[in-house]
């Protein structure tokens, strides 16, 4: 179990346990695509929807763990230029007090965007901006401690995330150290593919990590539909994460040239249980 305070902050996910409540939603994207002026409606639209969560992702090249669709995403935003992390900072710092419900999880690689920064001042930034949590990609698990206390004494709350097929101990300690929400990835692969049993199947591991956690568990991979979804919710999981159909619709509507945040609003809609 992790000794690292809790930071004080509002929760995600709020109330999602309570009896007929469905699963929270929180939805993927890459800052800059679309562009940071169309994105900054399309996340006041998101409030207005009530969606819970954005991750909010500061591009990066060349990532492992994502599908073609996401990787497209990241190359397009990079490709405009103006979404480096002290960019997308300066995005959240001016979008985020105006969100009454919505909450924003920056992700960042550490190679491309924070292996350079010294960790205490680069958390403290973060949370000036007003982001709500922080999840750090492909961390060095050298470093683990090192970043858990840096945001800790910023009062960062953080992301952390293990895999469903992860060893009984890491997925623990995945738990035990959430202080915003654990991300559960469905199954091991790259974003955008589904576990071949079901979201629903994931009962058992939720309650496992239940035991080691107060924080919400959100979720993800292969999450794309309204039944994605619900699956998600039948698995006792506090909310579902949808990241490559999110990004999916943002490519669509920017290559046929319609109104982003018209036509995200319906995909929110059509993704969300009745």
């Amino acid at each position: 179990m992790s000794s690292t305070p809790v930071p004080t902050s509002a929760p995600f996910f709020p109330g999602r346990r309570a009896p007929g409540a469905g699963p929270g939603l929180a939805l993927f994207l890459n800052a800059g695509d679309p562009p940071l002026p169309v994105l900054r409606d399309l996340v006041l639209m998101l409030d207005e929807e009530g969606v819970d969560c954005l991750e909010l992702a500061v591009p990066f090249p060349d990532s492992v763990t994502d599908g073609p669709v996401i990787r497209r995403s990241a190359s397009r935003a990079l490709e405009r230029g103006g979404a480096a992390l002290d960019d997308v900072l300066a995005f959240v710092a001016d979008v985020r007090p105006h969100l009454a419900h919505t909450r924003i999880a920056l992700l960042t690689d550490w190679r491309y965007s924070l292996g350079h920064r010294d960790p205490a001042a680069a958390t403290r930034d973060i949370a000036a901006s007003g982001a709500d949590a922080l999840l750090v990609h492909a961390l060095p698990p050298r470093l683990r401690a090192t970043y858990l206390e840096a945001a800790a004494a910023a009062a960062l709350p953080v992301v952390t995330t293990c895999y469903a097929t992860s060893p009984d101990a890491t997925r623990a300690q995945a738990a035990a150290d959430a202080t915003a929400y654990l991300y559960l990835v469905a199954h091991y692969g790259r974003s955008g593919t589904a576990p071949a049993a079901g979201h629903g199947a994931l009962a058992r591991t939720v309650a496992e990590l239940r035991e080691h956690t107060p924080a919400p568990i959100a979720v993800g991979f292969g999450v794309s539909t309204r039944q994605d979804v619900e699956a998600v919710g039948a698995s006792g999981a506090d909310a579902a994460v949808i990241g490559s159909a999110a990004v999916a619709a943002v490519e669509r509507a920017q290559q046929d040239g319609r109104d982003l945040p018209a036509v995200f609003r319906e995909f929110v809609r059509s993704v969300r249980p009745a």
